[in-house]
């Protein structure tokens, strides 16, 4: 079924909906240029839809997902002040012609990109953002649906359902999230049928010294908490109940001592234990609590931090349930599916919704320390209605002169 053509309100014009200006503050065009260079992407003679135009289309793309692909770059070249010529009225290309500039710029350019710029904003001693001398974060997964294509559905799987498989193919992501400012960064996507755990070691090497790492139990393994904790960072996490775990060394606060193994038989050769401080505890008159919980951490000394604190601090990880909300349902919109028909253009449409929620949550942290106040404080909802009407220009991305024609009409 051909899909209709979904346009702003008639009299609309870009400088009403939406900033260019606020994804280039937060997404610089040098970072853009150098991400092109290093993908061997920039344009190598100027064209309607250069390459760095392009990048800015594709991250456009995701603040207006209900919008056609054709109405969107209208938008955004409306948006832009580049003309000497306010009456002047850049030439629109159609649709294919939008694909081939798609499909020319591929999808490295912008998960090179989001691997430059998309970084934790927030410090250790900001509201929500730290825990004595570290700083928070938590890691995560979750899926999209994406366009129900042949290629598609060969590239990315699609999950299975009550009865077969889903009507949609599906890709699956993975992301560590800033507690205090929910952006989402060290993220890595791939089919449905990679598993989270798999794909986490991958995410990872985004921690560093400094942090503490919050996770739920399905991310607990061997080979992966080791290489989590090879990078500097601190870890929480919760691990099911049949691994075991004897209390070698029993501490004041309650938790224990205790070691874990890469295997059965090395544990009975005590060959590779790693030396963990466990945590077990309860929650009392919480509907549908479980009757045990346990976590592990790479904190071995109480005093920097009691078990009761990292209890309570553990709920904390569903902070990063907010921030994919937020990324899968007021950005992407609900029931939205990924709108591209090729396995590339999925990729590249990820990266730039990506680079979208980086850009939005960026901005509302730094209008934040502005105020003086949390960033958990500020609407999502709201931070995203502005940025797509803001009128907030920014000269520093022309399209090519030659799009540059005179006016059709009134």
């Amino acid at each position: 079924m051909a899909r209709t053509v979904a346009e702003l309100p008639k009299g609309s014009r870009i400088t009403d909906y939406i900033s260019l200006g606020v994804l280039n503050k937060m997404i610089p065009r040098r970072a853009v240029d150098a991400a092109l260079e290093a993908s061997n992407r920039q344009s190598i003679r100027q064209r309607d839809l250069p390459a760095h135009v392009m990048v800015y289309y594709v991250i456009a793309l995701a603040l207006y997902m209900q919008s056609s692909y054709r109405e969107v770059l209208r938008c955004l070249l409306e948006g832009l002040q580049w003309l000497s010529d306010p009456s002047a009225r850049p030439r629109v290309v159609g649709k294919s012609g939008i694909s081939q500039a798609r499909t020319r710029l591929g999808a490295a350019p912008l998960q090179a990109l989001h691997d430059a710029v998309v970084r934790p904003v927030g410090r250790a001693s900001e509201p929500g953002c730290g825990y004595r001398r570290w700083h928070l974060v938590s890691i995560d997964g979750s899926g999209l649906d994406v366009a129900d294509e042949h290629d598609n559905a060969a590239a990315f799987g699609r999950p299975g359902a009550s009865r077969g498989a889903s009507a949609f193919p599906q890709i699956r992501f993975v992301s560590l999230v800033e507690n205090g400012t929910y952006v989402l960064f060290g993220s890595r996507m791939a089919g449905c049928a990679v598993g989270e755990q798999r794909l986490a070691h991958d995410v990872v090497p985004a921690l560093s010294a400094g942090m503490l790492c919050l996770a739920d139990r399905n991310f607990f393994s061997y080979p992966l908490w080791n290489q989590a904790r090879a990078s500097g960072a601190d870890l929480l996490w919760r691990i099911k109940k049949n691994l075991r775990l004897p209390r070698e060394t029993p501490l004041a606060d309650g938790s224990y001592l205790s070691r874990i193994y890469s295997t059965q038989r090395d544990r009975r050769h005590q060959r590779g234990g790693v030396h963990v401080r466990v945590i077990e505890y309860q929650l009392s008159g919480v509907a549908d609590a479980e009757p045990l919980y346990r976590l592990l951490t790479t904190v071995l000394d109480a005093d920097d931090a009691p078990a009761l604190e990292l209890a309570a601090l553990y709920h904390e990880r569903w902070e990063i349930e907010t921030a994919l909300d937020e990324l899968k349902t007021h950005l992407r919109g609900a029931r939205i599916v990924l709108r591209s028909k090729t396995p590339e253009l999925v990729r590249q449409e990820f990266w730039g919704l990506m680079l979208a929620h980086y850009a939005i949550r960026a901005l509302m942290h730094e209008a934040a320390q502005q105020r003086g106040d949390d960033p958990d404080r500020l609407s999502y909802v709201h931070a995203v209605r502005v940025i797509r009407r803001d009128i907030i220009t920014h000269g520093a991305v022309p399209p090519s002169t030659a799009s540059q024609v005179p006016p059709t009409g009134a």
